[in-house]
């Protein structure tokens, strides 16, 4: 088996394992090519050649993760993770594994396994700009977290995230003007997040029934004014995790759901994809790519749950 490894060097917090997971796939008899992925060479180079290999392994976070597959959307080239990343949300809800060991395993004869994507364009200073994105992208709360933990994810990992929330426990209120499938709805809230893999931190969902094999995006609007105000949809969370089964997620929550969707905010709010801050601003345009991306996954993995 020939794997290509794109390896984000600004990812994570340390040593995240990659030459034991390396050594692993070689001992078992694979050939390994490894390219490294910074500013000089960027993202289109390391994937030039990727169909010629059976396996493309992305190795770092979920900016890493959402960037190989978008590169190779619609192609059915197999994506295998090695989550290094501060947050590793793809992993998570792809059920994998966390050891090197395993990891490898899962790259050599996991079940590749279609899914949806989504897909967002904005207009930055420099033009208008489309991107990808696995897990969710969204405008306002959500990219102020993203923005205050990005000096610090190389330091406190996933923890800077928690510090991001907490610089801004009254963030900006919007009056938002949604499109969904050509519907047109108002909203007043702090953020409008599109979701298309729902498990966040410590494996809780926020959206109940979010699937990323439907042909849709989740779109949440976060309702209250005040970051307090999330803890009851947080609870309701935490209720489903041990084994309840808790629908609601309170008011300060509403979850819609749409194939295509248009964000209009007053004022205009900030940006983020897969924890990567845009420099766009609202509006934006969203939709969903049914069934774009081809993640190698465990057995355990049943995307009907």
């Amino acid at each position: 088996m020939h794997i290509l490894i794109v390896n984000n060097l600004e990812a994570g917090t340390g040593d995240s394992g990659l030459f034991t997971f390396v050594r692993e796939l070689s001992r078992k008899g694979c050939e390994v090519t490894v390219r490294p992925m910074s500013e000089a060479t960027p993202l289109v180079t390391a994937l030039r050649d990727a169909r010629q290999f059976d396996r493309v392994v992305a190795a770092g976070g979920d900016g890493t993760a959402s960037g190989v597959a978008y590169a190779l959307r619609n192609t059915g080239v197999p994506i295998a993770l090695y989550p290094s990343g501060s947050a590793n949300l793809l992993a998570l809800n792809l059920k994998l594994p966390v050891t090197p060991n395993e990891l490898a395993e899962v790259a050599m004869n996991g079940v590749p396994c279609s899914t949806d994507m989504g897909e967002i364009t904005c207009v930055s200073p420099e033009g208008e700009r489309t991107y990808g994105f696995v897990n969710a992208a969204g405008a306002g709360f959500d990219a102020n977290i993203m923005e205050g933990a990005r000096d610090l994810k190389p330091v406190l990992g996933m923890g800077a995230y928690f510090v991001g929330a907490m610089q801004k426990l009254a963030p900006t209120v919007a009056r938002f003007t949604i499109e969904l499938d050509g519907e047109r709805i108002e909203r007043e809230g702090i953020a409008v997040v599109l979701v298309n893999f729902a498990k966040m931190m410590f494996d809780l969902s926020l959206t109940h029934d979010s699937s990323a094999h439907d042909g849709r995006l989740e779109v949440m609007v976060i309702r209250t004014k005040y970051v307090p105000g999330l803890v009851p949809a947080v609870w309701a969370a935490v209720l489903d995790r041990i084994g309840g089964d808790h629908p609601g997620r309170s008011e300060s929550l509403e979850i819609l759901s749409a194939s295509r969707v248009r964000v209009e905010a007053e004022p205009a709010m900030p940006m983020q994809y897969d924890g990567e801050v845009l420099e766009c601003q609202t509006p934006f345009d969203g939709r969903v790519l049914d069934g774009a991306a081809t993640f190698v996954v465990p057995g355990s993995y049943l995307p009907d749950e």
